[in-house]
């Protein structure tokens, strides 16, 4: 969490980190309780990530493209897809089949928007914005993601201000919660 460089750079980091986690995950074999420990490092990663993209990217996306409007909506709806299948997989065990339809899904969910945002999305915005502006952007993101929540939270305001608003006392809660229960700890 906390890259540096400017705001593709930094979001780039993320996807990349996100899917080493979800190779760890593949290379198990089903039932093994590490699957579980590594999809909740994922999801805290995913969260903290989400948030920051709705606070700050997506608001500049609005900004700087011509079509941004209709971009972010498509972004935000993505991120709420993912939030409840991130919301259900934590409800389940890694022994559960549920757990692996579910992160199966959480897989293909972010595989899909990952190469969305990386083919499409970052080199409209590097294009759009200036390089000043863009590293402005990588830091809100790195500010961002220190407070945010580490867990999925799908009734939340996914839109400013009420997400920039309620996001870090969401979080505090979320990293009193995973201190007291361990989780996102190897």
């Amino acid at each position: 969490m906390g890259h540096g460089g400017d705001v593709i750079a930094e979001l780039t980091t993320d996807h990349h980190e996100v899917e080493e986690l979800f190779g760890k995950i593949e290379a198990l074999a089903p039932g093994d309780e590490q699957r579980k420990k590594y999809a909740d490092q994922a999801v805290i990663e995913l969260v903290r990530h989400s948030v920051a993209e709705e606070a700050y990217l997506y608001p500049a996306v609005r900004e700087f493209l011509p079509d941004g409007d209709a971009v972010a909506d498509q972004e935000i709806q993505d991120h709420a897809e993912a939030e409840r299948t991130m919301k259900a997989l934590e409800a389940v065990d890694a022994g559960d089949p549920e757990f692996d339809r579910l992160i199966g899904e959480l897989m293909t969910e972010i595989r899909s928007h990952v190469r969305d945002e990386e083919d499409n999305l970052f080199p409209r915005l590097r294009a759009a914005a200036s390089e000043d502006q863009l590293m402005k952007l990588g830091d809100k993101v790195r500010q961002a993601k220190k407070t945010a929540p580490t867990r999925p939270h799908p009734s939340a305001p996914d839109t400013p201000p009420a997400n920039k608003l309620l996001a870090p006392g969401t979080g505090m809660v979320d990293r009193i919660r995973d201190a007291l229960t361990g989780r996102g700890k190897d």
